[in-house]
């Protein structure tokens, strides 16, 4: 089984340590990487996919000093080589446009507030994870417990149709 990398990004160490925290149960089939900055998080990337890991997900943060989310995020949806990661914004403070800007430019594939429920997070990561395991090929019986039943049923039937 190949590990999966989630990688959080926040400003805030303990907004960050809460994230990751709340994502320990998924420790057994996924590396949770804390990144304090869009800049820490791309250079982690890099070294992962030079090292050919695969990143599953993305967390980020909308405000951050120097580059926001909504720009790290679009950044990362033009890279070809990371086309098939999913995307969480995470924010207590975006405007109308803010979220407008991050479904249409930075292809984010789930939205959450600040303060988050635990169990919101976690679901949102299990249905974007099996997403991209089943759409990047890897092998879904490798990963019993990180699988949502639901998400990969509707996956499925969208193959068969």
């Amino acid at each position: 089984m190949k590990k999966l990398t989630i990688i959080c990004i926040d400003d805030q160490r303990e907004v960050l340590s809460a994230i990751a925290s709340d994502l320990n149960v998924f420790e057994p089939y996924c590396l949770i990487e804390e990144c304090e900055s869009a800049d820490e998080a791309m250079e982690l990337m890099e070294e992962l996919d030079a090292e050919g890991k695969a990143i599953a997900l993305l967390i980020s943060d909308h405000i951050m000093p120097g580059k926001n989310g909504v720009e790290f995020l679009t950044e990362i949806n033009q890279e070809h080589r990371f086309r098939h990661i999913k995307k969480i914004l995470l924010t207590g403070l975006a405007t109308h446009q803010d979220t407008i800007r991050a479904i249409n430019n930075a292809g984010i594939d789930h939205y959450l507030e600040k303060p988050y429920k635990a169990q919101e997070l976690q679901q949102a990561v299990k249905e974007l994870v099996t997403q991209y395991i089943l759409r990047t090929g890897l092998n879904y019986e490798e990963y019993p417990g990180l699988m949502d039943q639901d998400t990969l049923l509707k996956e499925m039937r969208n193959k068969i149709q």
